[in-house]
């Protein structure tokens, strides 16, 4: 059985989300994992892998926008996004120092599915990889994550609901001295006489326990046992995903509105947490540019309606976080050794808001 999620709990989160509160509510979004979990080699740590517009043998590129409350950490292509407005192939997430490693078998696993594209032309790979610090229940200096965990996350993508908490490159991290690791959440947002989803997927490894607010509830200060850390020394990755029709530059200030979501949590953006976002849109579907007409026709939404979805993406984010929360358990640290993260406490959680207000 998995965790329960935090709308499970009774948390009243505000707005409507998808069929399966998840970023794949986002039509043709695809999610996968690999988690390394072995206790007697130190090993808590994997892969996570998002495919935008699910699998396809021909590339199209996915229009995105790219923001850094604070560039503490590595969002591997983002110079490229910032000025084409695009991607294309996966996004990966895993641990700091598995970053090349997780690049190499993105760029791999992209030659072989593209395979006409690179064999024809002169392609090149540029996959999008973040990363979050899991030092504290892992052994990170070991470099368990290799080219082919990648492979195997970005093989194993699926649509519908997904996996929580200690998965993935979500497995080795920590949020508010919580067990944190991956959280998704989403969205339905009507605009005019269309309705969108937008939908987030977060990497949650930041944050120290005083700081931790749960919709209006000072729930760090309200649980203060168990804390490991002085200062914050992590990091979070939040990618935010739409089908809205919307330009590179309306999706980098959709990317933004991910700092107002994280800071709902109660983080104030701490100088060691690389606090980066990415949002893509699978909207205005086509060919490489290298490929496509000379004249460009792509529909976007007026900014003047936009809104609806930077609230949608706070909400989404800031439920996200939770989810990652609620889904921890307690494990135990490599650094610092002989110590418990613990999980967050769910029945007392779950009790503040049974309370009468």
């Amino acid at each position: 059985m998995p965790p329960p999620r935090a709308r499970d709990l009774g948390l009243p989160f505000p707005g409507i989300p998808g069929s399966f509160n998840a970023i794949t509510d986002v039509a043709g979004v695809t999610v996968g994992y690999t988690t390394l979990t072995d206790p007697t080699r130190d090993m808590r740590t994997g892969v996570t892998a998002i495919i935008p517009r699910g699998y396809s043998a021909v590339p199209m590129p996915v229009w995105a926008g790219q923001y850094s409350l604070n560039g503490n950490g590595e969002l591997t292509g983002s110079h490229w996004i910032n000025d084409a407005g695009y991607f294309i192939g996966p996004v990966c997430i895993t641990n700091t120092h598995g970053v090349g490693a997780v690049h190499s078998g993105a760029t791999r696993w992209m030659i072989d599915t593209y395979s006409d594209f690179f064999r024809n032309d002169h392609a090149w790979a540029m996959p999008v990889v973040g990363e979050t610090y899991d030092g504290v229940l892992n052994d990170i200096n070991a470099m368990f994550v290799e080219p082919q965990h990648a492979i195997a996350a970005l093989h194993s993508a699926t649509g519908g609901p997904i996996a929580e908490g200690s998965v993935g490159g979500g497995n080795g991290m920590i949020c508010y001295e919580f067990k944190g690791g991956t959280g998704t959440s989403s969205r339905q947002v009507a605009i005019g006489e269309a309705t969108y989803t937008i939908g987030a997927l977060v990497q949650a490894n930041f944050g120290i326990r005083p700081w931790l607010n749960i919709l209006g509830y000072p729930v760090g200060r309200m649980m203060p046992e168990g804390t490991l850390l002085s200062q914050d020394t992590g990091s979070i990755i939040v990618v935010l995903g739409t089908d809205a029709p919307l330009s590179g530059l309306s999706l980098r200030q959709i990317a933004k509105r991910a700092a107002i979501g994280i800071g709902r949590t109660g983080t104030p953006g701490g100088n060691s947490s690389g606090d980066i976002f990415l949002a893509f849109s699978t909207a205005n579907a086509g060919p490489m540019p290298q490929h496509g007409a000379t004249l460009q026709h792509h529909e976007t939404l007026n900014n003047e309606w936009l809104d609806p979805l930077y609230l949608g993406a706070v909400e989404a984010v800031e439920e996200a976080v939770i989810n990652a929360l609620v889904a921890g358990e307690d494990t135990p640290t490599v650094k610092p050794r002989g110590r418990i993260c613990p999980g967050i406490d769910r029945n007392a959680l779950a009790a503040l808001f049974q309370a009468p207000v």
